[in-house]
């Protein structure tokens, strides 16, 4: 059994806190609000008293689990070691057992379970967009007409005119290929930033690796999870290891930290001790995010040069998550041309977190400002980072402080240097 059904499971990592309180050096939220249910520290209070039956489950203790980034700055810094991103989801999951899910939320989570239907509707609001978003010319972005769920200050990119998937065959081949990698496309690759996933199919080829991109793939199911809806999880888990598993491949390449944390941590989490365990095992130990895989296989270093200074943004879940940090940043020093500067503390979270600046807005932001200062301060005109949701925020963030950096994935600059034209 996993961790995900039983907040037991995690009861000696609780036990572990020394209530030490360094977690409020570095929790983005803490900072901000100052109050000690946003922190690490009382949070594993919280989960350890509903545990041990001294306070019972309502929606105001969900909540509170919920106003969390899991940007595990607090399990990287904690002395004892308590993995508090784990007794985060437990306690999430907890909640919905017992109380159940909103009901929006169920609503959503049905739709991005059917894979057909999250796709039907993407394909088909791709169409109708301008209804419900202005585009902004000047910075190629977009802000809500109307407040549809979003903040209307907020910077988005449109959704793409064609998706990734309806962009490449599903096999794409060098003349000699030294090796066979499957494409995990995710969410944003395939409908919003197919810029990026063009890159990571077209740095494949120049690097001489098949690449697989498969048809039936789908959302990595992780929003479900970090809202505790453990089910849905396991469900969307298991219908992309049935999909993957009917390939021949060497490597399972993401270029999404959380899509990459799925398949090598999530995945075999929600599998353990099921039918498909010993499957998510071995997809986990094949799974790369782009920049490691580039790094392991010793890529093809650019000929051609970029005159661009360039600072760099460490994604959570690929630092913390992953544990990849040198990868990237050898990767743009491979660049002829680039000069890096590193932002002050180039770890800290952006402060997006998936769903959480949706629903958490205002606080969001705040914790983003300090990004944005600490870019600016770099004198860079290029922002870099290996994540399309961490790119997302850092656009919102840079155009309402009136910044114009433009804000790439590595693998995009690496597609520069290349020279490889983009479409």
């Amino acid at each position: 059994m996993s961790y995900l059904d039983d907040l037991a499971l995690v009861g000696e990592e609780m036990a572990k806190c020394m209530k030490c309180g360094n977690c409020q050096a570095v929790c983005p939220l803490y900072k901000e609000i100052l109050r000690e249910t946003a922190v690490a520290r009382g949070k594993v209070q919280l989960a350890y008293a509903y545990l041990r039956g001294e306070i019972p489950a309502t929606h105001s203790l969900a909540e509170k689990f919920l106003f969390c980034l899991t940007c595990m700055a607090c399990v990287a810094n904690c002395p004892s070691g308590v993995r508090v991103d784990k007794v985060v989801l437990a306690a999430r999951a907890a909640m919905v057992r017992e109380k159940g899910l909103p009901w929006l939320k169920k609503v959503i989570f049905q739709g991005l379970k059917r894979s057909w239907l999250f796709d039907t509707a993407l394909k088909t609001g791709r169409h109708f967009q301008s209804f419900a978003l202005r585009y902004r010319p000047e910075i190629q972005r977009c802000n809500p007409r109307f407040p549809i769920g979003l903040e209307l200050r907020r910077v988005l990119p449109p959704l793409a005119r064609r998706t990734l998937r309806e962009e490449f065959p599903e096999v794409i081949r060098p003349v000699q290929p030294r090796a066979r990698a499957t494409f995990f496309t995710g969410c944003l690759e395939n409908y919003i930033y197919t810029d990026i996933g063009r890159a990571v199919v077209n740095v494949l080829l120049a690097n001489d690796i098949e690449v697989i991109i498969p048809r039936d793939q789908h959302c990595c199911g992780i929003p479900t999870l970090v809202h505790g809806d453990v089910l849905t999880a396991r469900e969307m888990a298991a219908s992309n290891l049935h999909i993957f598993q009917g390939y021949n491949f060497d490597y399972l390449v993401t270029a999404c930290a959380t899509c990459g944390e799925a398949w090598k941590q999530y995945y075999p989490s929600l599998m353990d001790n099921g039918p498909l365990g010993e499957v998510a095992g071995q997809m986990a130990r094949k799974a790369r995010d782009i920049n490691e895989f580039l790094v392991e296989i010793d890529y093809r270093v650019p000929t051609g040069s970029l005159p661009l200074k360039v600072t760099y943004h460490d994604p959570c879940h690929l630092v913390r998550g992953q544990g990849i940090s040198r990868q990237p940043r050898q990767i743009l020093g491979s660049i002829s041309g680039v000069e890096v500067v590193e932002m002050k503390n180039a770890d800290r979270c952006c402060g997006s977190a998936g769903s959480f600046s949706l629903t958490n807005y205002d606080v969001s932001m705040q914790v983003q400002a300090h990004k944005v200062a600490a870019i600016k301060a770099t004198g860079a005109g290029t922002v870099v980072t290996a994540c399309p949701a961490c790119r997302m925020q850092l656009e919102d963030g840079l155009a309402q402080a009136g910044l114009s950096p433009s804000v790439f994935h590595v693998v995009q600059l690496l597609e520069q240097a290349y020279g490889i034209t983009a479409n």
